[in-house]
C-alpha cells in the first residue's frame, strides 16, 4: 500500500488543524483556480465566497487555463482580472473540505473565528481510463480525471 504525507511542513503542531480528500471527481484545472483563489484568506470568509460560487452570484478569476474563456461583469473590479468562470462542483468539494478541517480545529481547542488558510494546494489524481464504443467497431477512449486536495489551517491571533 503506498503511504502518503502532507506536501507541507509544520513546525508548531499545536496550532494548526489539518483536512485532506482524495480522489475528488472534479478536473485538476478547475480545482487549482478555486485553490488559488481561498489561499490566504480566513475561513469564515473562504467558505462564504464558495457558497456565493455555488449561488452563481460571484465568479471565480480563471488565471492559468483561460484559453477562450468569456469576461465576467464585476470580476474586473474586485479581483482585477477579468476572465472568470462558475466551477460549482470543484466549490461544493472545497465547502465541504473547509467544514471538515474546522471540525478538526475544534476538536483541537482552536478558535474557528481565528483560523486562516495557511496552505492548500490540489494535485493530479488518478485517472480512470474507460472506452466509448463507436460505429464501425472503433472505440474513442473516455477518461475521467480526479483531484486530491490538502488544507491547513492556522490559528493566529489580532495583529
Amino acid at each position: 500500500m503506498p503511504t502518503w504525507h502532507y506536501s507541507y511542513k509544520v513546525r508548531d503542531e499545536s496550532k494548526i488543524a489539518k483536512a485532506v480528500q482524495m480522489d475528488i471527481p472534479v478536473s485538476i484545472k478547475d480545482m487549482r483556480e478555486v485553490a488559488a483563489v481561498i489561499r490566504g484568506m480566513k475561513l469564515s470568509e473562504a467558505k462564504e465566497l464558495l457558497q456565493r460560487v455555488i449561488d452563481k452570484k460571484e465568479a471565480i478569476p480563471i488565471k492559468r487555463y483561460k484559453g477562450k474563456q468569456s469576461h465576467r461583469r464585476g470580476l474586473a473590479g474586485k479581483w482585477k482580472w477579468p476572465i472568470g468562470r462558475y466551477p460549482v462542483k470543484a466549490a461544493k468539494y472545497l465547502l465541504r473540505l473547509l467544514e471538515h478541517v474546522e471540525a478538526n480545529a475544534e476538536n483541537k481547542g482552536l478558535d474557528k473565528d481565528k483560523l486562516v488558510i495557511k496552505y492548500i494546494a490540489a494535485h493530479k489524481g488518478m485517472t480512470l481510463k474507460r472506452w466509448m464504443p463507436r460505429a464501425f467497431g472503433r472505440a474513442t477512449p473516455k477518461y475521467r480525471r480526479m483531484s486530491n486536495v490538502e488544507v491547513i489551517v492556522e490559528e493566529v491571533g489580532e495583529k
